[in-house]
């Protein structure tokens, strides 16, 4: 089943809060019971891959500035058929930022976080769901390219996150990230 090793990585994902639990919970629920759970044409919800790029000392996350959602977040984007949500995420952190040398921040491949977000409706889309499964990535190269997805891209200090984005989800990625940095 191309839904397997999403499934295990979910299964697996240490939860740290009572909100993560109720997130993993919806997320199983929706793979396990969507078998076009991966294909953007999938209406009411789709998988999404993310990706937090941290520069070479880690001390910066690469930030979008979305150019559809107006407003400041990771890298990321639709998994268009693939099951392997790593390689999704890889690929969209390499194509909206033009930096190749990209790898991740640790091993194993496991996500550091799950989320399901809201998409506002569009001229081209109704509303739908994100289920949005997220990795860390770092690079040594700095230099970054911003395509067409972006408005700008700019390299952010960890501890100045919440000055460009409030996102619930994307600040309770960094308190991961900080403490992965500590570790």
């Amino acid at each position: 089943m191309h839904r397997e090793k999403l499934l295990k990585n979910l299964a697996d994902h240490h939860v740290r809060s009572s909100e993560e639990e109720k997130i993993i919970l919806r997320f199983t629920k929706f793979v396990e019971t969507t078998p076009t759970c991966f294909e953007r044409t999938h209406k009411p919800g789709h998988i999404t891959g993310s990706a937090f790029v941290l520069s070479a000392d880690r001390s910066c996350v690469l930030l979008t500035h979305h150019a559809k959602l107006k407003k400041w977040l990771n890298l990321g984007g639709h998994a268009d058929g693939c099951p392997n949500v790593y390689d999704v995420a890889h690929r969209e952190a390499v194509e909206e930022s033009g930096i190749s040398t990209i790898i991740p921040y640790s091993l194993p491949l496991a996500p550091i976080d799950f989320d399901i977000h809201e998409i506002p409706a569009s001229s081209k889309e109704d509303t739908h769901l994100h289920y949005d499964v997220r990795y860390v990535f770092h690079s040594q190269d700095n230099n970054f390219i911003c395509s067409s997805e972006s408005l700008d891209l700019k390299w952010i200090p960890l501890q100045e996150i919440s000055s460009y984005c409030t996102e619930r989800s994307v600040l309770r990625v960094i308190r991961k990230i900080d403490a992965m940095n500590r570790a």
